[in-house]
């Protein structure tokens, strides 16, 4: 464990933070590219709702001292709130490890969830006098916006607004409950047999996702009516089944363009595109990046 405070880094406001508004929020991306430790220190004037998105590897925020430690792991996310005002951030990333952070003023806070009078989330807990610290695992919605989060897609003078304009998008998602575990068990539908059936849909069309079975061919294989299995699927998943088979597959370009494995035409034939221009084009759709552009940044 590191000891001599003085060797960690002050967070640079021009090159760290992606975002920084006062009254409203900031937001700062750490990327460690080096073979070593890196460590980083953050001084805080006020009290802010902080929520933490570890992007890649893993990496440890500790709170005022080293061993008030936070550790996070990739995928994994937590949401921080202390009643202290004055505060400093300690930040600990190793070798290829990657920090987002989310940190917004109790004020905004309390006035992004109270729409004329009613409160959307309860935040009492937050008057009182013990500390929130509430994990929770990225769900895909989330995976997605961070990655456009950390990817330039606009000119400098646009970037803020859409910076600004994702950030609420993610907090839309994050404080909602409705991640896809959870509308697994989706209250719309009351069959559980149904529900069971459109699950089977899910495995199906993942089982080959070059080749999945026609809408046709997955109703007579799960028992269900087409219609009822268009209207189930998407009440469960949230998108139409072939929608979400796109979906699942840009995610797998992603990770394949990460890996650094394959390049675009392989990757391009690995998931089963006639030529790598119509690849290209569905993940820019997708991203509105190009997967050399994503794999370069």
């Amino acid at each position: 464990m590191k000891t001599n405070l003085e060797d960690y880094k002050n967070i640079d406001k021009s090159s760290d933070f992606l975002f920084n508004e006062a009254g409203t929020f900031k937001v700062f991306n750490l990327n460690n590219l080096s073979d070593n430790d890196e460590f980083y220190k953050l001084s805080l004037t006020k009290n802010y709702i902080q929520i933490y998105f570890c992007c890649n590897n893993a990496c440890k925020v500790a709170f005022n001292f080293e061993h008030c430690v936070m550790p996070l792991i990739e995928g994994n996310s937590c949401m921080v709130y202390f009643k202290d005002e004055k505060m400093d951030l300690l930040i600990n990333l190793p070798p290829n490890s990657e920090l987002l952070a989310i940190l917004i003023s109790i004020e905004h806070f309390h006035s992004l969830f109270s729409i004329n009078g009613t409160v959307l989330f309860n935040y009492n807990s937050l008057k009182g006098e013990n500390p929130i610290i509430e994990p929770k695992e990225i769900n895909s919605s989330i995976k997605l916006i961070l990655s456009q989060l950390r990817t330039k897609q606009t000119n400098e003078l646009l970037r803020p607004i859409y910076i600004k304009g994702k950030v609420y998008e993610l907090l839309s998602y994050y404080f909602s409950q409705s991640t896809e575990k959870e509308t697994e068990n989706c209250p719309y539908i009351s069959n559980e047999e149904t529900a069971s059936k459109i699950k089977q849909v899910k495995k199906l069309i993942l089982a080959d996702i070059n080749n999945p079975p026609s809408l046709t061919e997955l109703a007579k294989e799960v028992g269900l009516n087409i219609k009822k299995l268009k209207t189930g699927f998407k009440e469960i998943y949230g998108v139409p089944v072939f929608t979400y088979l796109l979906n699942h597959k840009m995610e797998l370009a992603k990770t394949l363009l990460q890996e650094q494995q394959l390049n675009v035409n392989e990757i391009a034939s690995h998931l089963g595109y006639s030529s790598s221009s119509h690849f290209i084009a569905a993940f820019k759709r997708k991203f509105e990046i190009t997967p050399k552009q994503f794999a370069k940044s």
